[in-house]
Parts: C-alpha cells; structure tokens; sequence
C-alpha cells in the first residue's frame, strides 16, 4: 500500500495564508512576476557571499510559501523554479565534493556562512520539491532538473560529526521530498536505487531522532511498493532487524511506518516474507493489533493477512500468539478500513481449521455477518470469504444459521461479481454440512440434530431462522422429519401471522422453496387422488356419433348423442342410468345451465380421456366437471386455469378453487401468494385472506411433505 501521509499532503496544499487564498487571473501576473523576481535572484547570488544569504533564505521562504498553493504549482514551475532550486542544492553540494573529503569536512566559510544556513537552504529546497512533485505530472520535470542525485547526496549528511537540530530537519525534509517524488511513479522509484538512495535511507532507520526516522521508513516505504528490485536491495541493506525493533516503538507513529514498509516488502514476495518472519516479526506486529493508533492496527492486520498466506503452520502460529481476539475487536470498530483490515486477516486466517473455531470462539461470526451490510464493496469480499471458510468447520454451521447468517448471505446486496459467486459457493457449502453427502456423512448428522435441537428447544426468534434456512437447505430424506416430525412446519406459517413484514416475507419465500423442492420429481396436479371408479373409452369416432347411440341428451336445443357405458366413468351419470332417476329410461335427457362447447369437451373426455381447453372456456368446463365428478378433467382445467394465475386475478382463482373443490388450482394459488408476497402484501385483501386459508396451507404442505418423502415414494 502506498503511503496514505499524501493524501493529507495534498490537502493541506490547499490551505494558504490569507493573502494567497484569492488568486483570480487579474492576480496571477503580478504573482507571476514576483515570482520571477525570486527565480531571478536564486539564479544570480551565491551562498558563499554574505550579503546574499538574507535574500536567498527570504526567496525560498516565500516561494515555500507559494508552493503551498496548489493553484500555483503551474505559474512557478513555467518560471523556473525547479532549475533555480536545483542550482543552490549542487552548488553547496558542489563546494563540499570540492573539499575532496568526507561528508563531516562541511565547515563554516570563510566569510562567515555558517552549516547553519546552508542546511536551512537545502531544507527549504527540499520543502518546495516536495510540494511540487505532490502532483504526478511534474515529478519527472524535478527529476529532469537533476534535483534526485543531489537529494541522495544530501542524504549522507548524516554521517558528519556533529548533529544539530538543523541537520535534523534537513535530513528528514529531504526524506519526505524523495517519498514525494517517488511516489506512484515506477521509473523513479527505480531511480532512486540506482542513484543509491536506499542504503542512505536504511542508515536513517537508526537516526538519533524520531522524526528522521519515521521519514526515512516513509520513504523506504514508498520505494518497495510494486518494485522487487528496490524491494531486495533494502533487505540486502539489512533493514528488517531495525525495522522489527520499530515495530516495538512507543511511539505509534514509529511502528506504523515500519509496519508499512513491511507489509510492502512482503506483498507478492514470499521469500521476503519469510525473512521477515525469521527476523522475529510476527510477535510484534500482533501487538500492533492492539495498538492505540487505527493507522497502526491497520497496518498491522494487512500485514497478518499476508502472513497468514505463506503456509498452514504460520497460520496456526498466528492464531496460538494471540491475533484473533484483536482482530474481532477491529470487526466491531466505526473505522471501515479497520474493518476491511480486520476481515481480510481473519479471512486468510479463516483457511485453517484451528482458526475457524478459534474465531467462532472468539465471537467472530456475529460481526462478520453484520459486515455483509457494509456498503463498501472490499468490506463485504472479505466478510463473505471469511465466512466461506468458516461454514467449512461444521461446529459454525449451527451458529452461522443460528444469528440469521443464511437470510443475510441469500437476501444482501452484493454489488461485486466477486462476491456474489462467492457468497452462492458459502450458500453450497452450508447445502452440504447440512445435507450429509457421503464424504462427512456422520458429521453433517450432527449438524443436522443440533439444527433440528434449536428448532424444538431454542427461543422462538432462533427456532424461526432455522425452520427458514432448513426450508432452503434440507435434504429430500430430512424435510418430513425436520417440518412435520418437529413443527418445522408450524414455525412457518406463524410466521405468516406476525405482524413484522420482513418475518412473513422471509417465511413466504421459505414455504415457496420448500415447496418448489418437494415437488420437483412430480407435479402438483398428481397430489389429487384419481377417480376411484374404472375408466372405460371408445374413442374419438364415438363422440357425438349417432350409430348404436342409446341416450341423446338436448343441450341449448341441440342433439348429442352418446352411449350409456361409456358415461359410467361419471358418478352423476352412472346414477343416473342405474338409479330411481326418470332419466333411467328416457331416450332423450334434456341437460340445463350448460353451453353446448362446454358439454362437447365434457362428453369429449368422457370418451377419450383428453381434451384440449383454453382459459376461455376453461372456468365453465372446470364447473361442469365439477358437478358431473369428473375429477380427471378438473385436473386439466385447473391446470390450464393455473398457468394464467396473476395478481390481479389470483384471489378470485382461489375463490373459484374452492367453489368448485378444485384442491390443484387451490396449491397453485398457494404458491402463488407465497411467491409474489413482496408484490401482493400491499393488497387489501391479501393479509385477511392469507390468515384466512392458513388451515389450506397447512394440510397442503403436510400432504405435500409426506407424498414426497423418498422412504414413501
């Protein structure tokens, strides 16, 4: 991760003194050219001569100034800024390399300018650099300029002999231009280390003052991230040794730039990260976890996330040296990076079985599940990993569905493809702990029983989200015992009375699945018992054919001419030719309250068995079916009426079901209703009559659930 110290950078650019907050273009030429006057005096006087020394530090200072302004940075580099700084860096750098000796032969000039002023020069230099190269675009310009050779050179000042506060502050505004350049930019981060910048910078990391070497780990920091080479030459420097004393730093801010640059030296780079580890990092960047500052504890868990990918033993390692308690608490914090952080870790983590009940123990899965809620996109990916991976241990399964895990991870938003395949892969798995395949057969029966205990035994609320998750994840051989054996059923559909219209929703959409489910291997129009009576057809020749017919019947004025055998498959009609009915004898029956294409396709069944019917006629025949017990055309006709079911029609259609005892058309609307509960609840009419039928659904499921238990089938 790149370091975050810019993006409060950038903002305190925007901050300026009074007199610089308005810069209208009416101003900009007059700035333009006060600006060109310090350039101009920058590029003509000389550190060695006394009288410029005032107007040099004054030049700078109210450049520094003016850089502060982001408006600006445009106006001062077309003036020259950068080639004039970049002249005074090389030209004290130039008379100490002149001196032929080492850094510690800087001495005061002979004319009276001190190491002082030169050092409060090059500071205010680097200051401007800094605040130029914030800006992407213009970090190569500086670089163009020559300024990166003489910023490392300035670098090695460390060594004189003697250190004033003045070196101290130069050494760390030098640091932070190097980071600010640097920053983002591969090309110059390469740079840097050819230039021979990072072994300088390791050096700083045991600077005599805290504030040097929190610049130092900035900058170190920057430099690893996304490049291997600078990466390696800062471990062949032997930085991790002082940077694992860093991490055991007082002062936060310390252990927070040294756990970055670990963390950036460790991404991607799996030999890195084990010298890490050997250098004796592990311990305390899980203190880091507990540390007072977030920046620090999220740090701090990014990096035991990428620990926890190196082998299982090192995640172990992690979990026995006391992480995860920290980590859960990091769950639980307002901070959404502290939550990414923290879910990330535990999601890594997560992968061993010990760590997945070390978590569950650790009162994980309650805040992880709350996480699913998080509307930041990287929040809920690392909730719903580490949850994956916790389902996998059947000791959370109970658990998870215990605190509405299941509902949460069907019914949340999840925006990222990423996450939602993975949250259908955590929906499997828990299929699978609940079902018990063949691979963990004895396992998942435990899962099972401790499901089926909570159903019976827990409190109500808890005894509801299991019978919802079952409803969705049972097996065929479970639903009997899980739904009729243990009030499965009823838990259900009390549901539909509570006033709470999330509960009933849930409880709908259960019902529907647990239906849908049960009948996948038959069809709902099976559920009816067949005629008991034997069916006997002549076929489509003998509809309506007058040879050897024995009975006509008069419909709307209109002959039908039928055959007496034929029609005892109807109980009305067989008791009407073989019972004390006038109609026994008579030639011709008038039939009333029948269309003639009604009676047609009646009589049509009657003889062959089938018939087409559309929804038109469809209702009328249903009655006429209905009166004349011909049970296997109201299944056809409460199967055509049932594919034209809506919401506007379906309250009637039930209405009609009963009316008429059409017990298929009944289920249908059923399910219906139970389906479409989101969109019918608004309905006047619906609530009432969903209380109202609650004894229909009842004895349809039960009916349902044992006719499709696979020992009964």
């Amino acid at each position: 991760m790149e370091n975050p110290h810019y993006a409060v950078r950038k903002s305190l650019k925007r901050k300026l003194e009074a007199d610089l907050i308005h810069t209208s273009k009416q101003l900009h030429p007059k700035i333009s050219a006060k600006i060109l006057r310090h350039v101009s005096l920058l590029n003509s006087a000389h550190p060695s001569s006394v009288s410029d020394c005032t107007a040099i530090k004054s030049a700078i200072d109210a450049l520094s100034l003016l850089a502060e302004n982001e408006d600006l940075v445009d106006t001062l580099l077309k003036c020259g800024v950068v080639p004039a700084l970049v002249r005074h860096l090389r030209l004290t750098d130039n008379a100490r390399r002149d001196d032929g000796d080492e850094a510690d032969s800087v001495k005061d000039d002979s004319d009276g300018v001190t190491k002082h002023f030169q050092f409060e020069v090059i500071k205010g230099c680097a200051v401007i650099l800094e605040l130029l190269a914030i800006e992407k675009e213009y970090q190569q310009l500086v670089v163009d300029a020559g300024a990166l050779p003489c910023l490392v050179d300035w670098l090695r000042m460390q060594k004189i002999s003697t250190i004033a506060q003045p070196l101290i502050d130069l050494l760390k505004r030098v640091a932070d231009a190097i980071t600010s350049l640097a920053h983002e930019n591969t090309g110059i981060k390469t740079l840097v280390r050819m230039e021979g910048g990072i072994a300088p910078l390791v050096e700083l990391l045991e600077f005599n003052d805290i504030k040097v070497q929190r610049a130092a780990a900035r900058a170190l920091r920057t430099l690893a991230f996304n490049n291997d080479a600078n990466k390696n030459q800062i471990v062949e420097c032997n930085a991790l040794p002082t940077l694992v004393l860093m991490l055991q730093s007082e002062d936060p801010k310390v252990h927070y730039e040294a756990v970055g640059v670990i963390g950036n030296l460790v991404h991607s780079s799996p030999n890195i990260k084990k010298e890490v580890l050997l250098a004796g990092a592990l311990q305390p960047v899980i203190s880091s976890l507990s540390s007072s500052c977030p920046e620090s504890q999220r740090e701090a868990a990014l990096l035991i996330g990428q620990f926890a990918t190196t082998d299982s033993d090192c995640k172990v390692h992690i979990g026995q040296r006391g992480a995860i308690p920290p980590l859960v608490d990091m769950l639980k914090s307002p901070d959404v990076e502290l939550q990414e952080m923290s879910a990330f870790a535990l999601g890594r983590l997560a992968q061993d079985s010990h760590n997945q009940a070390g978590i569950a123990q650790s009162g994980g899965i309650e805040p992880l599940l709350k996480l699913l809620g998080s509307k930041k996109v990287p929040v809920q990916q690392n909730a719903v990993f580490a949850l994956y991976s916790l389902v996998d241990n059947e000791n959370n399964v109970a658990d998870i569905i215990k605190k509405d895990g299941f509902q949460k991870l069907k019914a949340g938003n999840f925006r990222n493809q990423q996450t939602g395949v993975c949250v259908t892969k955590t929906l499997k798995r828990l299929e699978e702990k609940t079902q018990g395949r063949v691979s963990f057969l004895a396992n998942s029966m435990r899962v099972l029983k401790h499901l089926i205990h909570l159903i019976r035994l827990a409190e109500e609320a808890v005894q509801r989200r299991v019978a919802i998750a079952l409803a969705y994840l049972c097996s065929p051989h479970d639903r009997k015992t899980i739904f009729i054996d243990n009030n499965g059923l009823k838990l259900l559909l009390d549901i539909l009375k509570s006033s709470n219209v999330k509960q009933k929703s849930d409880a709908s959409m259960a019902l529907h699945q647990l239906a849908a489910k049960a009948s996948s291997s038959f069809s709902l129009f099976d559920i009816a018992p067949p005629s008991p009576t034997p069916q006997m057809y002549l076929g489509e020749e003998y509809v309506n054919n007058p040879k050897l017919s024995d009975v006509t019947f008069l419909v709307e004025g209109r002959s039908f001419y039928a055959h007496r055998d034929c029609l005892v498959s109807s109980d009305i009609f067989r008791a009407m030719f073989d019972g004390s009915y006038r109609e026994r004898e008579a030639k011709n029956i008038v039939i009333p309250n029948i269309k003639w294409d009604v009676f047609e396709l009646m009589m049509r069944f009657i003889y062959t068995g089938t018939v087409d019917v559309n929804l038109d006629i469809a209702q009328d025949l249903l009655r006429a079916a209905d009166q004349y017990l011909l049970d296997g055309l109201k299944r056809i006709c409460e199967y055509a009426i049932a594919q034209e079911i809506s919401e506007e029609n379906v309250s009637l259609l039930y209405k009609m079901s009963e009316d008429f005892n059409a017990t298929s058309l009944k289920h249908s609307c059923i399910l219906f209703m139970l389906e479409k509960f989101d969109k019918l609840r608004s309905e006047p009419w619906y609530c009432p009559l969903v209380r109202h039928i609650l004894p229909d659904i009842c004895m349809f499921f039960s009916t349902l659930l044992v006719k499709s238990h696979p020992a009964d089938s």
